[in-house]
């Protein structure tokens, strides 16, 4: 329905380029491991994309209250996305077998390895996560860049500028060399790790090799 309704609009207004959209498989599970740099982004990849993709959003956004609390709930579900508890422990868990549940009905999962939006459109270290759901669902992984989505809706705004995005798709991963390692820490960071190396390369952005959640915190403390 987000194609009919939302896509032809949303494509006329924003005019998204897109390289190695072949690159994403035509059947079969597979996790698209993108940059994020903006709340949009979980809007114009999808939008892209042939096949219907989910991603994984914070539970926030499906619980907030009052007439914008169900707007934001309805767009959410109308996109895509599925609430998961990024709260730790249990939650972590949780979320790994929502993220698993997807791709064992052959479908596409979103993922963004950093955890959360860039605070500054640099690229930040991977988290582990998404390598244990590589491994255990035994999927290719597809590494993409978003471009200039934080320009046309940064953080803190409400609506977006009009302007022009890219994405860029690269060639899909094979990771079926550590099948059954999912349960070691060093392999889970090995791959994270190539797997963001293909994002600084398709999007060109400087690394930064420590978590984004880090420098809001930091940022947030000395904003106190």
């Amino acid at each position: 329905m987000k194609h009919l309704i939302a896509g032809p609009l949303l494509k006329g207004i924003f005019r998204p380029w897109v390289v190695g959209l072949e690159n994403v498989p035509a059947n079969g599970a597979v996790i698209l491991a993108s940059n994020h740099l903006s709340f949009i982004d979980s809007i114009f990849l999808p939008l892209v994309v042939d096949r219907h993709v989910s991603f994984l959003a914070k539970s926030d956004y499906f619980t907030r209250t009052g007439f914008k609390g169900w707007a934001t709930k309805s767009f959410m579900m109308a996109t895509g996305q599925i609430p998961i508890d990024r709260s730790g422990g249990k939650a972590s868990e949780d979320s790994l077998n929502t993220g698993l549940a997807v791709l064992s009905r052959g479908e596409i999962l979103g993922i963004y390895p950093e955890g959360t939006r860039s605070p500054d459109g640099k690229l930040y270290r991977g988290r582990t996560g998404v390598a244990r759901m590589i491994l255990e669902g035994e999927v290719p992984v597809v590494p993409v860049a978003m471009v200039d989505t934080e320009k046309i809706m940064p953080i803190g705004t409400r609506l977006p500028k009009i302007g022009r995005i890219g994405i860029v798709i690269g060639e899909p991963i094979d990771f079926s060399r550590f099948e059954g390692m999912e349960g070691d820490r060093f392999i889970l960071r090995s791959v994270t790790d190539e797997i963001m190396y293909r994002l600084h390369a398709l999007s060109e952005q400087e690394y930064v090799d420590v978590y984004a959640s880090s420098v809001k915190e930091k940022r947030a403390s000395l904003s106190r």
